[in-house]
Order: C-alpha cells, then structure tokens, then sequence
C-alpha cells in the first residue's frame, strides 16, 4: 500500500506539473504573440496606439485632456511597457512562469500526497483505511482552511469545499477499485 501510494505521489507530481507546465506555456505563448502585435502596431500606426491609451485611461475616470499627456509621456518612456500593462494586462509581476508554475504544482501536491503516506505509516493495519480516510479529510479540510485564510476569503465555504471534493474523489476511487477488484 506504501508503494503504491508513493508511485502515486510521484506521477501525480510529475502529472500535475506537466499539466501546468503545457497550460502556463499556453498563456506565455498567447503573451508573447500579444506583444509582438502591439509591438508592430506601435511602429505602424503610433498616433491610433497613443489614442487607444488615451482612452483606456479616460475609460478609468481621467479627464481625455490630460490622459493624452499621460499616454504622451508613458509612450515616450515605454510605448510597449504602457501597452503591455494598460492595454493588455501583462505586466513583470503577472507574466507568465511555466516552470515556476509546474514546480509550484508539484511541490504543492507532494505535500498534499505526503498526508495519506504518513497516515498510513502510523496506523495499525486494522484502522488504516478508516484512519487514512479521516485523516485525509482533515488535512484536506486544513489546507481548505489555510488557502481561505491566506487569500483573504471566508473560511467555511472553501473548506467544506475542498472536502466535500475529497470526499467525492476518495468515494469514486474506493468504488472504481471495489468494481475492477484487486489481484493478489
């Protein structure tokens, strides 16, 4: 059970951060191909690019008059940059980090996964399925708890949340296993 468990931890790390790695690749791609469009288009129409900031600030409550100046003198410092974050929403802070994002990925489901191992190694074999079942549920119901805390949003719907799945992921997995049976 050991076994199987840490082979499950180990391509279920490497699943999910693949899984990030090709979707935050995605994102970085679309980004880049952004960029070069607005790149293009601010060497081949500067007075329409400058207009359209001019509007996006005025859009946000600045006076037209005075969101051409600003539009003016953050073209002039960075048209790409002034671009990039007011248009397009891309900035250094928010860009997309494939390979950040999949070792995040990873790590945060090796701890995840780490919760049931331990549980299983600690509990007689009579009480393991019972013990790592709970357990499980608690520990899903804590890290529910933590994310809420940390993001700033309440904290029962998220944790009922997040063990409300768990408990539909163990529930459908025990009875796929209990259908296919098991081979000695």
């Amino acid at each position: 059970m050991l076994l199987t468990g840490v082979a499950g931890l180990v391509a279920g790390a490497m699943s999910m951060a693949t899984g990030e790695h090709a979707s935050v690749s995605s994102q970085s791609d679309t980004e880049r191909a952004d960029l070069a469009r607005e790149a293009r288009e601010l060497s081949e129409v500067p007075e329409f690019e400058k207009e359209e900031l001019a509007h996006i600030y005025a859009d946000r409550g600045v006076e037209l008059s005075l969101a051409r100046k600003v539009a003016e003198q953050l073209m002039a410092k960075d048209a790409l940059g002034a671009h990039a974050r007011d248009e397009l929403g891309i900035s250094e802070i928010s860009t997309a980090r494939p390979v950040q994002a999949a070792l995040a990925s990873a790590a945060t489901f090796s701890v995840g996964a780490a919760a049931p191992l331990v549980l299983t190694l600690v509990s007689p074999s009579a009480w393991i399925l019972p013990t790592v079942s709970i357990g499980s549920l608690v520990a899903l119901g804590l890290l529910g708890m933590i994310g809420a805390k940390l993001g700033g949003a309440a904290i029962i719907r998220p944790t009922l949340r997040v063990m409300f799945w768990g408990a539909l992921a163990m529930g459908l997995t025990a009875g796929i296993g209990a259908l296919v049976g098991t081979a000695v």
